[in-house]
Parts: structure tokens; C-alpha cells; sequence
């Protein structure tokens, strides 16, 4: 492998390091300021100016940068480099709850919880990777970073189909945080990585990424977690670059850089002729044209399966002749990577299935396919593989809108903003969804001019029921609390036995398996939408997949030990990537209004794709043949822990995994298109633009509770951090019979700076007596009025001392409208013990499926936790 030499070519590099946070103080600020950064920049400079490849000029160091500020720079560095460009960045990173997403986080970051961005102030590392790949004409691009949860920037890497050109360093594992280290000295990861580029030697990004792993294993360094600290490399293979001359190199003429083409470089033209070749080199070329013959057919096999049915010249320009370059090079080492069957047999590169799935069947399926590759069934007499399978996964959703409205871009990408290859992966030649009901889907709505077209089985290939897995130690074990109930039902059993007690469930846009634990809790005709999302409200995004909740759940005991998790059943025996010893033991609960995951095999046809289509058809039979084989493809289904898709026993009821029954009836029955339709439309309009009421007591009696922060407008104020510029809100205060409440603040959009001055100003106390019972029917009626697609809530802040006037016929009549309204009502009781289980405020709560908070929690953070699920956040 020959590293791609820099030098002669106009290079970038751009340090970056935080060191410095203009918020750090809770609840939104970030952990603290990290002065051992600053020791990083001036290092990181001085290394990199000594070795020929960057000079003094090429080197921007950016220390504590704003967001704005660190966006610019970046883009400015991206479009000068023509050689290589190097982006290093130090300081705090984070990630949301389903550690999907890396976040760097600039001088002005602040994390505030909530439906939707959390981290405020941060760059997502995959907008980072999207700024430099498309503006920077960079033949290499090496990103470096030094942060916690830095390895959690792997994945998204490996979405950009221009990735070749990125060479990823990471400090640390994925999931894992670090120690900044000595204030007087770099981080450690810096240290170690400057030591190295300092001494005198060539240093390659994969030479310094091995000789790290090495060096900070011989000092011992662990992470957070106590697990051994380990650096890592994402590279594409054969990919390496020099960033640094070492002395041995200095005073020499700079040699001539590799060429290497770039992303918009002309395409070379032919060689002139060759001189006649030497006798020995006769000798070898004709010793070795056997084997070129076999290289040549390799190098056609790798075309077929990187390119769609029908690719576009630019594919070809772009994917296929950079292939034949590094294929050519390679030449007689590819002969020796194994590309032969019995008998020393030249083997033809198999044909290559492309399989996209579900994301969390993704394990399961390939697993399978790698079973498949050396079964009998796929291999020739000579020892040859007949097929080749890829597996991928993407979002279900984004995968269904792709197929049903986006085929004609998916085959054929346009030069604009939707472009599925980009997205999700490349054309699949077969799709594996977690359920039936998203092929019904994307037919019942797809173009009739669609460049794709679908043949499902019948059958499905397996079946896993969805379960609600309970902590072991607020489980119940009766049979009659595990199965047989709603959803809704076993909630609610499962919080009267532990007050504490919380739910979550997966990203329903990002896979099946939420969004069918979504249909389960928006209740039947899906009219409980509201509630169905408070029941499972939870700090920061929804995690993407099942298995990184329940991979997530433990990195804090007290959450894991009392949150219940909407999975399927067969990751309760298949497990996932993270440590099994530190995860609560789980039983799992049945039911009995939550479809199951049945995935089915689709064979996926593209117009215009009849190149090689026998083949691929007998391709795809024999891998589907396999799969549904019982004692092939079915015994990977069994080990993992599904049932069988005609009576829902178990696969392998020898080996049955702990919490899970054996036989749970009743089971739901397949979901349904429509329910799944309808959950996931109501998702989406629930995370819009929101609509919030406040109602504030105003009442006599409040003038004791008015003043400072935690004071009933100083409360108010506070949460209108949860809301946006594209959400309605108002607020009445109450005090007086004749009208109940006066109008402070219409309700409408509006300026946080404005809506905070008329509560500020506007806002007074009365010599008079509050009439909840009346405002709160008029707030009811106002929403009710106002019912469209928007989430709603009514917030009510008082100190209940008049809830002398919500009693009997009253307090029935208030509770009945709050039970048909839909739009859940928050209570905040500026009184200790305001919300006891009997009390008016709790029950006005309960019955409307919101929330009731007193004097007993800390109002400021769950009010504004409360208005944030209905709200977009500040905007």
C-alpha cells in the first residue's frame, strides 16, 4: 500500500479546541471548562509545521470558537485544500440518548431537553462530514478527534457514498467517556498523538493510529467506564496518507505526489505505447497471464457489484474506474487474497445480492447471509461461491417514502437535495422489512410510473411478538399481568406498582419495532395520541433502534433498574453490543394490542435493470430457498430467538431466554397498513409546531408565591424555553368571578423576548378569588375550538387555595370535560403535597392524561421538560 504523499500540493489544516464554555452551570450547561485544550492547539501547530506536508500558512488554529464562527472557518479550510485536509477538534462531545449522532460541542453549547435537538450550540459530526466532502476538492480528508463519545462518529462515516476520501482518527472507543486530564498538560490522547508525529520519521495516519493503541495500552489509560482506553481508525482498505516528513526526509527534493484522482479531476488519458518488454519481463508476463486473465474477470465482477442495473456515466467515472485502478495495482495480489475454489480454480467474483432491511433485523440478517456465503447451496463443484450477499439497513420510514414516492431518484440520483442512494443504500435487489404492512404501504401509495416494483411471499420468514421488558425487580411474575392486557393496561399497572417507574420505545421513524409499539399505544382508531406520547416521554430523542435502548438503559442504574423497554421478544435472547453484566434482568409482558415483527422477503425489480436479470433472479431464488429452508436459514431465525410465523411457538423451545414465556397468549394478530399509517402520521404531527394555554392564579393569596424564580410568572417564564417561533402559546391570568381570567398574552406565535416582558410587566396579583371550575372549562372549550393536527396543553399554576371552589358537582363537571377534550392538562400546585392521589389538581391530571407537580419536585426543570414535548423548542 502506498500512502497518498501531500507534499507540493496546496494542504489545510484546521485545529480546533474548546477549552473555554460559555455555559456551564446546570440544568443546561455543559460539564465544565477543559483547560488542558489549550495545551493542545499550540502542540498540535507545532508538530504539524515541522514535516514538510502543512507550512506556517497552511494552519488555522481556532481556539474556543462559536458555532457560527467554528461554520465558516470550517468551509473556508475546506474549499482552499486541493491535497489534503486535516480538521482536529478537542473539546466536549455528547450524544443523544440513542447515541446515533455525535455532537461537537462549540463555546456556546447548551443541552436542553426535549423532543427535539438537545444539543444547542454543537456541530452533528455528520453535518461536518457533509460540509467538507462538498465543498472541499481535498484528494484526502483526515478528521482527528479528541472528545468523549468520539468513536460514535464510525457509523455515520460510513453513510457517505465519497467516504473513500475520509480517513477517520478517533480518541476513544464508541459509547465511551474520558479523562481531560492534568490542566498544566494536553489530553492525553494528544500528547501521545503529538509525541509521535514529533519524532523523526515518515508518519502515516494508519502508522500513528497503530503505534497509539500501543502506547496508551503500555500506559494503562481506561476510560470512564474502567474499559481499556482504545483509539480508533476508520479507513477505507488500502487508504493511508502522509502527514508528516520526518527529519530523515528534510533537505531532499520534494518527491512528485501520488496521483491520486480527485473528485473533479478529468479522467486521464491512455498511456502511449509501451517499450518492447526485456526478455525476463516476457518471461514473467507470460508466466502470469493466467492469473491476469483472472484479475480482469475479478475486476468485472467488483464493476457488477458496485454499480446499480442502469448507472449513470458519473457512477462510472466515479465508482468504477478509481476500482480498476487500485484492482490493477493490486493485480496478482488479489489472485492471492483467496479468489480461487478447489483445485487451484480461478474463481469468477460471485454476483452480489444487495439486501436491505430493517434496522433491527440488520443482525439477524446477516448473520444469515454470512451462513449462507459457505453453505452447500452456494458453492459450485469447483469450490466457487455462486452468490456474493451485502446486507445493509436504513430507516423504515425513509426506505418506504424512498420506494413509494423516490424511485426514479433512487435509480437514477438528480442533482438536488433528494437522492436515496445518498441516504439509504444502494438499489436493493431484495428488502426485508419487519413487517408486511410496509409493502401495503408502499403500494397503496406508490407513482404509477414507479421505477421499482415488489413481489413479496406470502409468508412471513419469522415472527417476534413486541413486549413490554420490565426490570425483574418491578415485575410482576402472575400470569395474568403478563399477557391478556392492553398496553395501556399493563402501564398502568406497572406505575401503581412503582411510581417511578417509566417507559420508552424506539424511534418509530427509524424502525419498525417503535413504530408498531406506536399503533399499541395511540389505542385503538389511534385517537390517544397525546396520552400514548406522555406515556413514554422520556430526556432527548427517542434511541434509533431497539437494541441501542436496550444497550443505552444501563449506562445509568437507577434509569435501567426502573424503565420498562418496548422491544421485540428475540433481543431478550440474541442480546445486544454492550456488556450483559451491567444490564437489569427483564421479564417480558405480552400485549395483547401490539402487533409483532414478522419480516418478509421482497424481491425488489428496477425498470430498465435486465442486464443480468436470469441471473440475479436465480441469485435471489436461491438465497430466498435457503432462508426459508427450516434447517437453513430457519436455525439462524431459532438461535436468535424468534418464532415460527405459523403458530408463534418458539423456533428453539430448548434454549428458551430468561423472562420469556413459552407459549403467551393471546398474541396480536399482523399489523395492519392503515394502523401503521395512521400511528406514524400522528408521530409526525405530534412532534410539530405545538399549542400551549397557561393559566396563572393571580388570586389574592398568590402574592406570597409571585415573586423570584420559582414564583408563579418567574415558573412561567422559565418554560417558554420549550417552545419555538412556530408554536402557539397564550396565557390568562385567573383572579375575579365575572370574567374567571383575563387574556395576558393571546394566543398565537410569538418573540421569547416579548411573551417574557408581558409576563414580567403585565402580570399582578388581585385582591380577589380565583374560580378554577370556570377557567379551566373556558381553556378546555378555547383548545377544543382550536382542535387541528397540533399537539395541546393546558398549564394551570396556582397554589389551590381555591379549590375550595372544585368540588362536587363542579370538580364533575371539570373532570368530564377534561376526559373527552383530548388535550392534556398540567397542574403545577405551588403547595407541598398538592398533587396527593385525591386532590383536585391530581385528578383534574390524571383524568385529562397529564401531569400534576407540586412543591415536592423541582418545578422549574419538570415544567419545562412538560412544555418542551408539546413545543419545538427554543427557535
Amino acid at each position: 500500500m502506498i500512502p497518498f504523499d501531500p507534499r507540493g500540493l496546496v494542504n489545510r489544516a484546521l485545529l480546533v479546541g474548546v477549552s473555554e464554555y460559555d455555559h456551564t452551570e446546570p440544568p443546561h450547561g455543559v460539564p465544565g471548562d477543559l483547560p488542558a485544550v489549550k495545551h493542545n492547539l499550540n502542540r498540535m501547530r507545532e508538530v504539524l509545521t515541522g514535516g514538510q506536508v502543512f507550512g506556517e500558512q497552511d494552519v488555522k488554529v481556532l481556539p474556543s470558537p462559536y458555532l457560527a464562527d467554528f461554520g465558516q472557518v470550517l468551509q473556508r479550510s475546506a474549499r482552499q485544500a486541493e491535497g489534503l485536509l486535516l480538521v482536529y477538534f478537542a473539546g466536549h462531545g455528547a450524544i443523544p440518548s440513542g447515541a446515533d449522532e455525535l455532537y461537537l460541542q462549540m463555546r456556546d453549547a447548551r443541552v436542553i431537553a426535549g423532543r427535539h435537538t438537545v444539543f444547542h450550540g454543537a456541530e452533528k459530526i455528520g453535518d461536518l462530514l457533509a460540509t467538507v466532502l462538498a465543498t472541499s476538492a481535498a484528494r484526502r480528508i483526515v478528521v482527528v478527534l479528541d472528545c468523549c463519545f468520539a468513536g460514535n462518529a464510525a457509523p455515520v462515516r460510513e453513510h457517505f457514498d465519497d467516504k473513500r476520501r475520509v480517513l477517520l482518527l478517533m480518541s476513544v472507543q464508541a459509547n465511551h467517556r474520558i479523562d481531560a486530564g492534568d490542566a498544566r498538560t494536553p489530553t492525553p490522547f494528544t500528547a501521545e498523538l503529538a509525541a509521535l508525529l514529533d519524532e523523526d520519521r515518515d508518519a502515516t495516519l494508519s502508522d500513528l493510529a497503530d503505534r497509539l493503541g500501543e502506547r496508551m495500552a503500555a500506559l494503562g489509560l481506561r476510560t470512564l467506564r474502567d474499559d481499556p482506553w482504545e483509539p480508533q481508525l476508520r479507513t477505507d482498505l488500502g487508504v493511508d496518507v502522509l502527514l508528516r516528513s520526518g527529519a530523515a526526509g528534510r533537505g531532499r527534493p520534494v518527491p512528485a505526489p501520488v496521483p491520486v484522482p480527485g473528485p473533479h479531476d478529468p479522467l486521464p488519458g491512455p498511456p502511449g505505447p509501451d517499450p518492447v518488454p526485456r526478455p525476463w519481463l516476457r518471461t514473467v508476463l507470460s508466466g502470469a497471464s493466467a492469473r491476469l486473465r483472472g484479475v480482469c474477470a475479478t475486476l468485472m465482477g467488483l464493476v457488477r457489484s458496485v454499480l446499480p442495473p442502469r448507472p449513470s456515466w458519473r457512477t462510472v467515472f466515479r465508482v468504477v474506474l478509481p476500482a480498476a485502478v487500485v484492482t490493477g495495482l493490486l493485480g496478482l495480489g488479489l489472485f492471492r487474497l483467496g479468489l480461487v475454489g478447489g483445485d487451484d480454480t480461478v474463481c469468477v467474483p460471485p454476483l452480489e445480492l444487495r439486501v436491505l432491511t430493517d434496522p433491527d433485523l440488520e443482525p439477524t440478517v446477516r448473520a444469515a447471509a454470512d451462513a449462507y456465503l459457505t453453505s452447500d447451496r452456494n458453492i459450485t463443484d469447483d469450490g466457487c461461491r455462486r452468490t456474493g450477499v451485502t446486507v445493509y439497513s436504513a430507516g423504515s420510514s425513509d426506505v418506504v417514502g424512498a420506494l413509494r414516492g423516490q424511485s426514479g431518484a433512487w435509480r437514477e440520483p438528480p442533482d438536488g437535495d433528494v437522492n436515496p442512494q445518498r441516504d439509504i443504500g444502494p438499489q436493493p435487489d431484495i428488502w426485508i422489512p419487519a413487517s408486511r404492512a410496509d409493502v401495503d404501504r408502499v403500494e397503496d401509495g406508490q407513482d404509477t410510473d414507479a421505477d421499482a416494483s415488489l413481489e413479496a411471499d406470502e409468508e412471513p420468514l419469522a415472527y417476534s411478538p413486541v413486549v413490554l421488558a420490565v426490570p425483574q425487580n418491578i415485575a410482576s411474575e402472575a400470569l395474568e399481568e403478563r399477557t391478556g392486557l392492553s398496553l395501556d393496561e399493563m402501564i398502568g399497572d406497572l406505575t401503581a406498582r412503582d411510581a417511578n417507574a417509566t417507559v420508552r420505545r424506539p424511534d418509530p421513524e427509524f424502525t419498525d419495532v417503535g413504530l408498531l409499539a406506536t399503533v399499541g399505544l395511540y389505542g385503538e382508531g389511534g385517537h390517544a395520541v397525546a396520552r400514548g406520547e406522555r406515556l413514554v416521554a422520556q430526556p432527548g430523542s427517542p434511541s434509533p433502534t431497539a437494541a441501542d435502548l436496550l444497550c443505552t438503559l444501563p449506562d445509568d442504574d437507577a434509569v435501567d433498574n426502573s424503565t420498562a423497554a418496548l422491544v421485540p421478544e428475540f433481543l431478550l435472547r440474541s442480546g445486544v453490543g454492550c456488556d450483559p453484566t451491567t444490564r437489569s434482568p427483564r421479564l417480558a409482558q405480552y400485549p395483547e394490542d401490539v402487533p409483532g415483527v414478522e419480516p418478509v422477503f421482497v424481491r425488489v425489480r428496477w425498470r430498465g435493470g435486465d442486464r443480468d436479470e436470469a441471473a440475479r433472479d436465480a441469485s435471489a431464488e436461491g438465497f430466498r430457498a435457503w432462508l426459508t429452508g427450516e434447517q437453513e436459514g430457519g436455525q439462524v431465525f431459532a438461535r436468535d430467538g424468534f418464532r415460527s410465523a405459523d403458530d408463534q411457538k418458539l423456533l428453539d423451545d430448548e434454549q428458551v431466554a430468561e423472562g420469556v414465556l413459552r407459549e403467551p397468549a393471546p398474541l396480536d394478530e399482523s399489523a395492519g397498513r392503515d394502523a401503521m399509517a395512521r400511528a406514524l402520521d400522528a408521530y409526525q404531527d405530534a412532534g410539530g409546531p405545538g399549542r400551549v394555554l397557561f393559566l396563572l392564579d393571580s388570586s389574592g393569596s398568590m402574592a406570597g408565591l409571585w415573586e423570584g424564580p420559582s414564583g408563579g410568572p418567574g415558573l412561567l417564564r422559565q418554560s417558554l424555553g420549550g417552545l419555538g417561533g412556530r408554536d402557539e402559546y397564550g396565557v390568562w391570568t385567573v383572579a375575579g368571578d365575572d370574567p374567571a381570567h383575563a387574556t395576558l398574552l393571546p394566543l398565537g406565535p410569538h418573540a421569547r423576548a416579548d411573551a417574557e416582558r408581558a409576563v414580567g410587566t403585565g402580570a399582578r396579583v388581585r385582591d380577589a378569588e380565583a374560580d378554577p371550575h370556570a377557567a379551566l372549562l373556558a381553556a378546555l372549550d378555547e383548545m377544543r375550538e382550536r382542535g387541528d393536527d397540533r399537539p395541546q396543553l393546558i398549564v394551570h399554576i396556582t397554589d389551590g387555595e381555591d379549590n375550595d371552589r372544585l368540588t362536587g358537582d363542579r370538580l364533575d363537571d371539570v373532570l368530564a370535560a377534561a376526559r373527552t377534550s383530548g388535550v392534556p392538562v398540567t397542574v403545577v400546585s405551588l403547595q407541598s403535597g398538592g398533587c396527593d392521589r385525591d386532590r383536585p389538581d391530581r385528578r383534574i391530571a390524571d383524568a385529562s392524561d397529564g401531569r400534576c407537580l407540586d412543591a415536592d419536585d423541582d418545578l422549574g426543570a419538570a415544567l419545562h421538560d412538560e412544555v418542551a414535548r408539546t413545543g419545538t423548542g427554543e427557535g
